[in-house]
């Protein structure tokens, strides 16, 4: 959360890139870990104050905002850091192994329409992975996910959309049950039924409500029933795809869904699924085509806000080996859970406010973008001053604004009495205020 990409060593880049003096460091450190931080309450008013600043800018669909969910696997060595374990990443490369040791963190963000770009505005985060409380039956990270969505208490409804990870029974029915959608894309193996045809006689027994099996990876062999139309997808101009859509049981839900099957020139064969069956093809086209703006807003949380970068160290923590699972905590002292309880919301804590930080420069960039590329003074090779900055060139503005702005500041200004008494001027140049 440094106004500098480059410095993000968690609470020590606050010090540094803040001016402060030294005793400020431990402040700092017994905030992240304070009782008085209400980490729910503190959500659900960043939630309110989001869908109230920026209720206009927000992508709607048949009235209903749209919501982006996705997990991030934060790599973390420390032996002495509860939930670190041993994480499978799907995608690998050279910079990017099949197995880490870190934390496994959910992330939900809501969809904001500004100039010619969208933005994945974060909402909530949490570490959802790593601990077990108790032996008996754990809630899953689907549903881990969808308590989370309850407690940020968001008050329009929406379409999430999510990966196929999370095309499940657990979180689509209670969607549906509080009046939201899930829009997701399914695997090849997926199967729809037809609803059973009415029986002339009755029989002995249930009525049958499964029809005619369907697999519906082989629809995309039938060609000649498939639509061509105009990518919906963001910057995608002049790319014609192909669509077919039927609605069809799908068995988790025993109910209609709506199934759309996407042949796209670049990205290939793509099978999606809303489970609401009155949005139209070419929405579920495009509000999945959302979901990868989640993933660029992880790139900007990781290098330019730091948000991940914490590194609170539990000092009794039993230390944890490499490759180690989750870890078990039911036959530990009541004492020590609740040391781990602790650290857990300090590391909570910290990526909520790193997703607060992010989009309060967000919000800098879609509500003042002339004024944050009028102070950027610097050059980019892609510069498009047509476009909103990204949170990096609103980081680098607000670097370069700091000083002007605590000279501005009057003698009676109640922040200047606060950052008097915290900035270290033999470390700020040029500033005396």
């Amino acid at each position: 959360m440094s106004l500098r990409g480059f410095d993000l060593v968690g609470v020590t880049s606050f010090v540094r890139c803040h001016y402060l003096k030294e005793k400020c460091y431990h402040s700092l450190l017994k905030t992240f870990h304070s009782t008085a931080i209400k980490l729910e309450i503190l959500t659900q008013l960043w939630v309110r104050h989001v869908v109230k600043l920026l209720g206009h800018s927000i992508l709607t669909v048949n009235q209903k905002h749209v919501l982006i969910a996705d997990g991030i696997k934060v790599p973390k060595e420390g032996k002495k850091m509860p939930a670190v374990k041993k994480l499978h990443q799907e995608s690998t490369c050279n910079s990017k192994p099949e197995y880490i040791m870190g934390h496994s963190c959910q992330v939900i963000s809501v969809v904001v329409k500004a100039m010619q770009s969208y933005f994945s505005f974060p909402l909530a985060g949490r570490i959802h992975e790593g601990l077990r409380f108790t032996n008996r039956r754990k809630k899953t990270l689907i549903e881990k996910l969808h308590d989370l969505i309850v407690s940020m208490t968001y008050e329009k409804q929406f379409y999430l959309v999510a990966d196929p990870y999370f095309a499940s029974k657990k979180i689509a029915v209670p969607l549906i049950e509080r009046g939201n959608h899930l829009v997701t894309r399914l695997r090849s193996n997926a199967v729809g039924y037809k609803k059973a045809p009415k029986m002339k006689k009755a029989g002995r027994g249930r009525k049958r409500f499964y029809g005619r099996k369907i697999k519906l990876g082989k629809i995309f062999n039938k060609h000649k029933s498939f639509i061509q139309a105009q990518s919906p997808v963001y910057n995608e101009k002049g790319t014609i795809l192909k669509y077919h859509y039927q609605d069809l049981i799908w068995r988790p839900l025993a109910r209609f869904v709506r199934f759309v099957w996407v042949i796209h020139p670049n990205r290939g064969k793509v099978l999606l699924m809303a489970t609401d069956i009155s949005l139209d093809p070419i929405s579920v086209i495009k509000l999945y085509g959302m979901r990868f703006k989640i993933e660029v807003a992880f790139r900007q949380a990781v290098y330019t806000v730091g948000t991940f970068n914490y590194h609170f160290w539990m000092m009794d923590m039993k230390k944890i080996k490499y490759g180690s699972k989750d870890q078990f905590l039911h036959r530990e002292s009541e004492i020590y859970r609740k040391h781990v309880k602790r650290k857990m919301k300090a590391y909570n804590t910290h990526i909520q406010l790193g997703l607060i930080a992010q989009g309060l420069l967000q919000y800098l960039s879609i509500t003042k973008p002339f004024t944050v590329w009028k102070y950027f003074n610097s050059w980019m090779r892609t510069m498009n001053k047509k476009k909103c900055p990204s949170e990096h060139v609103v980081s680098f503005a607000l670097a370069n604004k700091l000083p002007q702005f605590l000279k501005l500041l009057k003698k009676n200004d109640k922040w200047r009495k606060f950052i008097e008494d915290k900035i270290d001027f033999k470390r700020f140049p040029g500033l005396n205020i």
